[in-house]
């Protein structure tokens, strides 16, 4: 299996982007140390999502950075990504690695302790867990789930955990504190003016001492 190796994981949405263009914006987010995108435009039809998969995945070459496929095997290899993140509904993670093979990664979305131990059984290498904290990105999985739910996730989980929903910077202490030193988020890079600015900032609380 790849390693997992990278601590931030950024989540894509070019519809709330600020200045409104998403290529940038991942760029200079790379530039602040993120290396690891999630290409996450699920309303894109097949046609225009690989067109823009195929620029994300010559981007995050450049910066040697993973590259995974929300939901789309096809488009996953395709171009060539590191891998696929599979959402409720999605391909079963144990279907996936059977057509992906063991090179690629697999990211999995749970909202319970026990979904995350059904994707480690399912053959995934990450999951994101959450939302942590309310955000509107993930208001139709429910109230937050906390950092206590967090907490018991990552001291029992068989693989790595992200967490998720309302993550910033600011709150990557607490999150270390629950025993999970890892951070994936959407809106506290990408909708940032400065995103380059807005990832140092999480390099520097996921890593204080340096």
């Amino acid at each position: 299996m790849p390693p997992v190796d990278f601590d931030l994981y950024l989540i894509t949405d070019r519809t709330r982007v600020f200045g409104g263009d998403l290529l940038p914006a991942v760029e200079r987010a790379l530039a602040g140390g993120v290396r690891a995108v999630q290409l996450r435009e699920k309303d894109l039809p097949a046609g225009e999502l690989f067109a823009l998969a195929e620029k994300m995945r010559s981007l995050t070459r450049r910066f040697d950075a993973r590259l995974l496929i929300n939901d789309r095997l096809d488009v996953a290899l395709a171009v060539d990504a590191d891998g696929v993140h599979l959402g409720g509904g999605a391909l079963p993670a144990a279907a996936a690695r059977r057509l992906l093979g063991p090179q690629r990664l697999i990211g999995v979305s749970t909202h319970a302790l026990s979904e995350v131990h059904a994707a480690d059984q399912a053959g995934a290498d990450f999951v994101t867990f959450g939302p942590v904290y309310p955000t509107p990105s993930k208001a139709a999985y429910g109230p937050p789930l906390g950092l206590a739910a967090l907490r018991q996730a990552c001291r029992n989980a068989p693989l790595p955990v992200f967490p998720l929903g309302g993550i910033t910077a600011e709150r990557v202490p607490a999150l270390r504190d629950a025993g999970c030193p890892r951070a994936a988020c959407i809106g506290a890079i990408l909708f940032a003016a400065d995103p380059a600015a807005a990832a140092v900032r999480f390099r520097s609380a996921l890593h204080p001492q340096g």
